[in-house]
């Protein structure tokens, strides 16, 4: 034993499904697993998962050059409406999302996000597909 001290939170065995698509599915093997980590957020099912299914290569970026494409819709000034992102270090690669019930990490409270379990979570890379 190391001597540190894990918080309940950490000790907390939670269940959720995991819909895996693209790439990660292939590292994976299959569509969907039910999958069993220690602690209760986002951050702490994606350090588990990553380290029993070698996919942190295709969801995380490191930098947020990682994270961003230069693309074909042009860059504005100045967004529309209230745009918020996860911080660099805490943010997907370019095509890739990762999803709570559905909804966008980001659209949550980006790795912070809180799990009770039974929740689905969406691996997908690529996010988006072009010929």
């Amino acid at each position: 034993m190391s001597g540190t001290t894990q918080t309940a939170a950490e000790r907390t065995q939670t269940t959720v499904e995991v819909h895996c698509t693209g790439h990660v599915r292939g590292v994976v093997g299959e569509p969907y697993v039910e999958f069993t980590f220690e602690g209760t957020t986002l951050r702490a099912f994606l350090d588990a998962f990553c380290a029993r299914y070698d996919v942190a290569d295709l969801l995380i970026a490191e930098t947020e050059s990682d994270a961003a494409t230069t693309g074909w819709a042009p860059e504005l000034e100045s967004l529309p409406g209230t745009w918020e992102k996860n911080p660099e270090g805490d943010q997907t690669r370019c095509y890739a999302r990762v999803t709570v019930d559905g909804q966008f990490n980001e659209c949550l409270a980006g790795l912070d996000t809180e799990l009770d379990g039974g929740e689905r979570i969406g691996l997908l890379y690529p996010f988006i597909f072009c010929c």
